[in-house]
């Protein structure tokens, strides 16, 4: 999807206001607002403990809000939960489905405990793996099932009856690239027939791949919202990144940078490697210049638009590849 623009008179799939959510002393969501339009992939991006999880949760009518209200599918969330739940339905971080059993098996009784009749069932099963491509594994156990296998499968148990709203958490955290892709093609399928899909996610490339909007949470609380596009335009016009051709220069460098361009200047994984944003492009010129006065030498050097893993360090002051590395209770 990714599209940077959206009609401000879509209906919206989710409206929600100041929820807030306590767990003890501890603000798992504290004043979440959102609008969802419907027929797009709204991108729920943050960390471990972040609050994406809770948030959800509300929205499902799985745990109650402790302030706030939310319409979703245009029912209210406290008033009409059960017609909430009738139109929307939740993929969590774990597989819910019955390892035991094969995956026709699987999508059969769930078809079965919705109403369908034994026919229609079948039917229903066999459509929905052949539309995830399992329909070679349709009759071997779950357990038996890839990481990303049992991804789809689980998607596609939560689709045998399809949702007007799907909630995706975290769909592809473990998932090797080529999974990940599949279940990218899925969820852009999804959208296509009509769903709407609210995705949590810790990958920023995730989101810049599906999210035709991007809200970013940290401690409860949303702290930037917008497409992939504004979001980076909102952190500078540009990033400078430089490359220098003697690793032990970059603390100077780093040094030098910061005070020149008057901004924070990132290290990279590459140990030679640094990055500032730009209020203005120009000044890259002045950066430039900078290091060759004190003959620190580049070795290479680029100009371009932030990416969101900047836009991820600028808001919430840590790099994107520490979002998973503690579990807080806001999850």
């Amino acid at each position: 999807m990714n599209n940077d623009t959206y009609s401000q008179n879509q209906p919206l799939a989710v409206e929600a206001s100041g929820l807030v959510k306590v767990f003890g002393k501890q603000h798992a969501v504290d004043g979440v607002d959102l609008a969802i339009p419907q027929g797009t992939v709204y991108g729920f991006l943050g960390p471990n403990g972040a609050g994406k999880t809770t948030t959800i949760k509300m929205l499902a009518t799985l745990l109650r809000p402790d302030e706030g209200q939310a319409r979703v599918m245009g029912h209210d969330l406290l008033k009409e939960p059960d017609a909430v739940r009738n139109r929307v339905s939740l993929t969590g971080q774990f597989a819910s489905i019955d390892e035991d059993l094969s995956g026709i098996e699987n999508l059969i009784l769930i078809a079965r405990l919705m109403g369908y009749s034994w026919r229609t069932s079948k039917k229903r099963a066999s459509e929905l793996l052949d539309a995830f491509g399992l329909l070679d594994a349709a009759k071997r156990q779950v357990k038996k099932y890839s990481g990303g296998m049992r991804r789809r499968i689980d998607i596609a148990a939560s689709m045998v009856v399809r949702p007007d709203l799907l909630f995706l958490d975290e769909p592809t955290t473990g998932l090797d690239p080529r999974s990940r892709n599949q279940i990218w093609d899925i969820v852009r399928a999804l959208v296509g027939t009509g769903t709407t899909v609210l995705l949590t996610t810790q990958y920023l490339d995730e989101a810049d791949q599906l999210a035709d909007r991007i809200a970013v949470i940290d401690h409860g609380k949303i702290i930037a919202e917008g497409t992939s596009g504004e979001l980076k335009a909102s952190v500078g016009s540009g990033v400078l990144h430089v490359r220098l051709l003697d690793p032990a220069m970059r603390a100077e460098a780093q040094k030098l940078l910061i005070e020149v361009l008057d901004t924070p200047v990132h290290l990279s994984s590459d140990p030679a490697a640094l990055s500032a944003q730009l209020s203005e492009t120009n000044r890259a010129a002045q950066a430039l210049n900078a290091l060759d006065a004190k003959h620190i030498k580049v070795s290479e050097f680029s100009l371009g638009q932030p990416s969101l893993d900047e836009v991820f360090l600028t808001l919430t002051g840590k790099p994107a590849d520490n979002t998973d590395k503690k579990e807080g209770v806001r999850e």
